[in-house]
């Protein structure tokens, strides 16, 4: 009976310290708990409709996949962060046997999933080492099983017991199944086969070629289509428009995006904005706009965007069609070699080539040209004054190098970018102020003697302490802050020793194709790469902190084109081939004095159950983090990864903290001391 009543009055005291602690604390109940994931997924394109039980549809859309109730109607979308294995959906169908949805992946991987939204993954068919195609041309439905129609064959699928049961290799690329008369019947991109259903059907020699059947009778049934298209086209899933995020920047909570391409990738322009919580594509309905009047040039492959710091509202877009002007979300004018210097690499403006346009800190917006006569840096002026900086060192036979992208501009007010073409792959720094290539590096040498001549530079980035980062398929290399603007006699291959009682050490990410860097709050190095996933690299560079894939984390694919970090939130952005996702980060920007007002943990109260990380924010860089008991023992310390701090809970021993509350004691870097703010624990 004391123990009852004294953990009823320690609760009390518990709810009385919380309503103290809520009070004095500014917290946003909003903000998503550090470690967890989100996608960011188009559902803006339906493609198929399947009824599924008496009042669900399941959409698929823009290759994703979301629900609607027929009767409450509420909307359910699925990710693979959420629910889903796997992305790019290419085909579903509901088996009312069964009660399940089949959904096949574009890498052939399956996923079921019933009404409660519970799901089953299959993946034997993606796992199996084989060399004939494996990609799923149609799904048709009998009985409890769904027979795929693949590139080599029949995969016949047990939906009820989630595996397959067998799989018919007949060397024909087939484009659909049916079962009529006892017999299992292909459609082939050659003709027809089949083959009895009570012969061994796993034998090739059991299928034979058959003319008593049309196309007409493997083609889909289009009722649910028919039936619920007008309903469908009427709903909002939310999300982007597109799935295609090759390039990103964020500036003032605001995320800007493009899509990016290749000659052999093309993409539409794509330019979308990301802004608390809702998506907005600028127009890319081009009728009537200035500069459009002439026919021959699309709106494709937007490589670069930039927002003018002195209006939000103006943006300027770099395509591979020339330079596209936006005021308030609409288009004002599309610049190209009728209207403006702007060069063209042939004799129309669908190669009017600009892979990135970047504002400086004044407000002219500067530009790269590529493969053309004339031009390589451009810059318009705030008043729209254009100017052509043309330098001997950025051409090559009489035209602009093939890829000059990546402009940025560094803390010293330089510019930075690179020249991404195997031709002549090369990085470059440039003074606004006299109008000079401080830096022309081509072929270069690392710390230890080695040349690199073919290295491919993809990306360049400043980090906090003013070291410029250039991502190659060779890995990363960096230059000094206290060597730039002198002679660049090497170019810095970061060494990690192994710590394994040996003096050797290893170059970080060594031929590590880098594709995409940025630097987050805590000076902290995120690599995107192609076929690797992402690396998360500490701020001396010594410890991988991180290394996230497809198959170890909610990542939606190991091609990573593109990176950008909300420093306010912490909240990475990482956009892949395979569409856009986002991890809520540990490191947010530091302040430069920390308020006591802009101090404070969340979740807070931590409730019952809750396992995640507790995260103070509102600190300077590197500061000193103490959690105190009520009664000033020290339970946990650390130092901030730039404003933010984080604490799982756990004492010094690695044990679940009791209810109560905690004091979290600050101090700068140099040791001044610094504010408190308080976490309330109740179990």
């Amino acid at each position: 009976m004391n123990n009852f009543f004294s953990s009823k009055y320690n609760r009390r005291m518990i709810l009385i310290s919380l309503s103290f602690v809520i009070f004095h604390l500014s917290f946003s109940a909003a903000q998503a708990q550090t470690g967890t994931w989100k996608a960011y997924i188009s559902y803006y394109e339906p493609q198929q409709i399947v009824k599924a039980g008496a009042n669900t549809l399941f959409v698929r859309a823009s290759n994703g996949l979301y629900s609607y109730n027929l009767t409450d109607q509420s909307i359910t979308t699925y990710d693979k962060v959420q629910q889903l294995n796997d992305t790019y959906i290419t085909h579903i169908a509901w088996n009312q046997q069964v009660q399940r949805l089949i959904i096949v992946y574009q890498n052939s991987n399956i996923d079921l999933i019933d009404l409660k939204g519970n799901v089953t993954n299959i993946s034997a068919l993606y796992t199996k080492s084989m060399t004939q195609d494996k990609t799923v041309n149609a799904i048709y439905i009998n009985d409890r099983f769904a027979y795929l129609s693949t590139g080599f064959g029949v995969v016949k699928v047990n939906m009820e017991r989630a595996e397959i049961a067998e799989s018919y290799i007949i060397d024909h690329q087939v484009l659909g199944t049916i079962i009529d008369d006892g017999c299992l019947v292909t459609l082939c991109s050659d003709g027809y086969y089949l083959a009895p259903l009570t012969s061994n059907l796993i034998d090739k020699h059991n299928w034979s070629p058959t003319n008593a059947y049309g196309k007409n009778a493997f083609a889909a049934d289009t009722t649910d289509w028919d039936n619920y298209i007008s309903i469908v086209e009427t709903l909002q899933p939310g999300g982007p428009k597109y799935n295609h995020f090759g390039f990103m920047r964020f500036k003032d909570n605001v995320l800007y995006t493009t899509g990016c391409g290749t000659e052999l990738d093309q993409r539409p322009a794509t330019p979308q904005i990301l802004h608390n919580g809702e998506w907005t594509t600028l127009q890319d309905d081009m009728t009537g706009v200035p500069g459009t009047e002439k026919s021959n040039w699309m709106f494709i492959n937007a490589n670069s965007i930039d927002v003018d710091p002195n209006d939000a509202k103006h943006i300027f877009i770099g395509c591979r069609t020339g330079l596209f002007e936006y005021y308030d979300g609409k288009l004002q004018k599309y610049y190209n070699k009728d209207n403006s210097i702007l060069k063209t690499a042939t004799t129309s403006n669908r190669y009017v080539i600009i892979y990135s346009v970047c504002y400086d800190s004044d407000g002219t917006l500067w530009l790269l040209q590529s493969e053309v006569a004339d031009n390589s840096i451009i810059s318009i002026s705030k008043d729209g004054q254009w100017t052509s900086h043309r330098h001997e060192q950025l051409m090559d036979n009489g035209l602009s190098l093939k890829k000059l992208t990546s402009l940025i501009q560094d803390s010293r007010g330089l510019i930075w970018f690179v020249n991404a073409h195997y031709g002549k792959p090369s990085f470059y720094c440039y003074d606004i102020k006299t109008d000079s290539l401080v830096h022309a590096i081509v072929e270069f040498v690392n710390q230890d003697g080695t040349t690199y001549t073919s290295y491919n530079p993809h990306t360049i980035v400043e980090d906090r302490d003013g070291n410029i980062w250039i991502g190659t398929q060779k890995g990363p290399f960096m230059i000094e802050s206290e060597r730039i603007g002198t002679d660049i006699d090497y170019v810095t291959q970061v060494k990690v020793p192994r710590n394994d009682g040996t003096n050797y050490a290893d170059y970080l990410l060594a031929d590590v194709n880098i594709d995409c860097m940025a630097i987050d709050g805590g000076n902290r190095k995120w690599f995107g790469t192609r076929g690797a996933g992402v690396y998360l690299i500490s701020d001396d560079n010594m410890e991988q902190v991180q290394h996230f894939t497809s198959s170890n984390s909610p990542l939606l694919s190991n091609n990573v084109e593109s990176i950008a970090i909300n420093d306010k939130t912490g909240e990475v952005f990482f956009g892949t081939d395979q569409g856009l996702c986002s991890y809520m980060g540990d490191a947010t920007e530091a302040v430069d004095e920390m308020v006591k007002d802009d101090v404070y943990a969340y979740p807070n109260p931590v409730v019952s159950g809750y396992d995640g990380m507790i995260t103070v924010v509102g600190l300077s860089r590197g500061a000193d983090v103490k959690i105190l008991s009520a009664g000033g023992q020290l339970v946990a310390q650390g130092r901030s990864n730039g404003g933010t701090f984080t604490w799982d809970g756990r004492d010094r021993q690695g044990r679940r903290v009791a209810s109560g509350v905690y004091m979290v004691a600050t101090a700068t870097s140099d040791g001044k001391k610094g504010v408190v703010c308080k976490i309330a624990i109740i179990k």
